[in-house]
């Protein structure tokens, strides 16, 4: 669930906010879909906005924070770089390689499998031995690991031991655990 990401931001930001459980059949309604088209989750409004696209919503948590997006317009630029990097370079290579390993056409699954070392590779050396993504912590980094944390569950970061660190202290972030506490909570609901 996309919702961890949300949740992260809120926890790292300091910002309070309630979470409203939903059934399956509320998701499907022509209220719901009206604020999130796609009948997905998470869907996010505040006093200013109503939102649906955690990619969207983590950008406009970013805006309410420093502590999410640097002060300054280059650093803002940077991290937000680094934010669609993780949705648009790695994602999609990452979700097709978790969904495809299934696959019986092992051709098929050498060229997903390929592009998704390819692009972890090209990562892994921009990333080298730095803590974060841009010398800080912001919303490419919550991004980013909620993209990796995925690919790590199937053994995809295994011979990338910068990536795996990088996945591990994020996930140690007090925000990270409260957050993910939380929306584990929800599902034993």
């Amino acid at each position: 669930m996309r919702d961890i990401r949300l949740r992260w931001a809120l926890e790292e930001a300091g910002l309070a906010y309630d979470v409203e459980l939903i059934d399956a059949e509320r998701q499907k309604s022509e209220a719901y879909r009206a604020w999130q088209p796609f009948a997905q989750v998470p869907a996010y409004r505040d006093d200013d906005v109503e939102l649906f696209e955690s990619g969207a919503i983590l950008l406009h948590l970013g805006g309410m924070s420093e502590t999410l997006l640097p002060p300054d317009p280059a650093g803002q630029s940077r991290a937000s770089a680094w934010f669609f990097a993780a949705l648009n370079s790695i994602e999609p290579h990452a979700q097709n390689y978790i969904h495809m390993r299934a696959a019986g056409d092992s051709h098929l699954k050498a060229a997903i499998t390929d592009k998704l070392y390819t692009r972890l590779r090209q990562l892994s050396d921009a990333l080298g031995n730095n803590d974060y993504l841009e010398g800080r912590f912001s919303v490419g980094d919550i991004a980013m690991t909620t993209v990796l944390r995925e690919a790590a569950a199937e053994g995809a970061l295994a011979e990338f031991t910068n990536l795996v660190a990088y996945v591990d202290r994020n996930e140690a972030r007090p925000a990270f655990q409260k957050a993910l506490s939380d929306q584990l909570a929800d599902f034993g609901r």
